[in-house]
């Protein structure tokens, strides 16, 4: 399991990781927009990888190649609220960006089974920003960090993202 706390930490396999998080911090009550990472355990969904930019990945994670025309739907009211679609124009949360914070895309399955409307979209692990800036409301990882993870990490694995002053000295 992959554990997320409030002080820009995360632990895998006893190793702390640093990361980014939401502007606003965590929250239990997470909508479309706020800015926050949603607190809970959640199970892993897709990975996507900019193939282009990352050769040879090793993971145990069967994963897709990220293409000009994917992106994710944070639209509300649209039918493909909260999933990966295809695009022919520029939209906020296309896979193929300038940056590299989205050469690797993990995504956490929030809001996804049942996927309810403006209870938030696109929660993913992704490449930190420089000097770990903070998300719209995802995980953000060193790119070798992030590699490294998934040298191990199994698609049953699950990440658990909460709130505890004593998060290091209790793993």
């Amino acid at each position: 399991m992959i554990l997320v706390n409030q002080n820009n930490t995360l632990i895998y396999k006893e190793k702390i990781y640093r990361c980014s998080l939401g502007i606003n911090g965590l929250n239990e009550s997470k909508i479309e927009g706020d800015k926050s990472t949603p607190i809970g355990i959640f199970s892993l969904g897709n990975l996507y990888v900019r193939t282009d930019r990352i050769k040879d990945l090793k993971t145990h994670f069967k994963y897709l190649s990220i293409s000009k025309k994917m992106a994710w739907s944070d639209e509300p009211n649209n039918k493909d609220y909260n999933k990966l679609i295809n695009i022919n124009y520029d939209h906020k949360e296309s896979f193929y960006r300038t940056d590299d914070i989205y050469n690797l895309i993990l995504v956490i399955n929030y809001n996804i089974e049942p996927i309810t409307p403006h209870k938030g979209s696109a929660i993913f692990i992704h490449i930190a920003k420089n000097n770990y800036c903070s998300t719209q409301g995802c995980i953000g990882l060193s790119q070798v960090d992030f590699i490294e993870i998934l040298l191990t990490l199994k698609p049953s694995d699950k990440i658990k993202i909460f709130k505890d002053k004593n998060f290091i000295q209790n793993t």
